[in-house]
């Protein structure tokens, strides 16, 4: 089939490909402005983002805030003109001081999930940024879409819907999670998909939806662009790449995974999550696992009754320190078999010569 640019608002993405944002540490710079170079979107984490910062025990916040500039900085000088944006989950704590650090840092779009981000509007207000909420049902676009026109007066410049298959933190029950199937997904997709084209007539505008969750080969793009989608998002896929901004030691555990090693997680901030079955998973389910101070990172975890510090083990993921690491990945991380440069898996996604 014939594949067509993704367009949002004045951005316009040759290959219709969004890299979905990973943190802690594994979408910044590197990963996100080689996507942008090769013709598609690239987004950079902003969870604890400045975990490589000295001071970042003492002040995490404030270095995760000051990484914000410094990350999207190089992100454009490896982009090249490319399409840079950043991933903020609405779940994070002083979430508007992210936003706000986003807008000052002159990102292209913002994309927002981990709760519904009713008031990301109002954060923007000034800015050229576009936004982008993350949905995983018809009645959280809806929610989204009614508040921002009464409100803000504004709609999203584009929405992703996250289905089953997405990895880490996952807008859906434990056991849904487990048995996407049941779900028959694709007719939720169907019925957000209706839904938006209604928006677009009642108010003469234009909002791509883009699919998330399980992506991982042209053909899982051409069965959503068959289906009216406008593009797609993948993190998944990209994790195995050179460009990666993860621990070599970290890609290679997808690389080695089995099917049957992908598991859903419950995490300690609140919300089931997909990963790869290690060591750690077994410490966590035996006792709670020491920590030190907290570095403020979701607003729905209690310090003080956590089994185990979700940071602490994401940076150990994204540093290599894998047998004390939470693993996350999507449902498809098994199908990794090698290391890939970016460009070529944006090849394989784009428009035939």
């Amino acid at each position: 089939m014939k594949i067509q640019p993704l367009i949002i608002g004045d951005l316009t993405a040759r290959i219709p490909v969004m890299q979905g944002g990973m943190g802690v540490g594994i979408s910044l710079s590197g990963l996100a402005g080689a996507v942008a170079a090769s013709g598609g979107i690239g987004i950079i984490s902003t969870a604890q983002i400045g975990y490589r910062d000295a001071d970042f025990d003492k002040d995490p916040i404030g270095c995760n805030l000051k990484a914000v500039k410094t990350e999207m900085d190089k992100a454009r000088q490896i982009a090249k003109g490319g399409i840079v944006g950043v991933n903020i989950m609405v779940a994070t704590r002083q979430y508007e001081a992210y936003v706000r650090a986003a807008v000052e840092a002159g990102v292209d779009l913002i994309v927002s999930g981990a709760g519904l981000p009713v008031d990301l509007p109002k954060y923007t207000v000034g800015s050229g940024a576009k936004l982008v909420p993350i949905v995983s049902s018809l009645k959280s676009v809806q929610v989204i879409i009614k508040y921002w026109m009464k409100k803000y007066e504004r709609l999203p410049d584009a929405v992703v819907i996250e289905g089953p298959l997405a990895g880490g933190h996952l807008g859906f029950s434990k056991e849904q999670a487990e048995h996407p199937e049941e779900l028959h997904y694709d007719e939720e997709v169907k019925k957000i998909l209706q839904y938006v084209e209604e928006t677009e007539e009642a108010y003469c505008a234009r909002i791509p939806v883009i699919m998330a969750g399980g992506i991982y080969t042209r053909k899982d793009m051409e069965h959503y662009l068959e289906m009216g989608i406008s593009g797609v998002q993948m993190a998944t896929r990209f994790v195995t790449t050179y460009e990666c901004d993860a621990d070599e030691a970290y890609k290679q555990c997808y690389i080695n995974a089995c099917k049957k090693d992908i598991v859903i997680v419950q995490s300690p901030v609140g919300m089931p999550g997909r990963a790869i079955r290690n060591s750690f998973m077994e410490k966590a389910k035996a006792g709670k696992i020491p920590h030190g101070q907290c570095h403020s990172c979701i607003s729905t975890c209690n310090p003080a009754d956590t089994p185990y510090c979700i940071t602490d083990a994401l940076v150990n993921a994204a540093t290599g320190r894998i047998e004390d690491a939470l693993l996350f990945c999507g449902a498809n991380a098994w199908r990794a078999e090698k290391m890939e440069h970016v460009k070529d898996i944006m090849e394989e996604f784009g428009p035939e010569d």
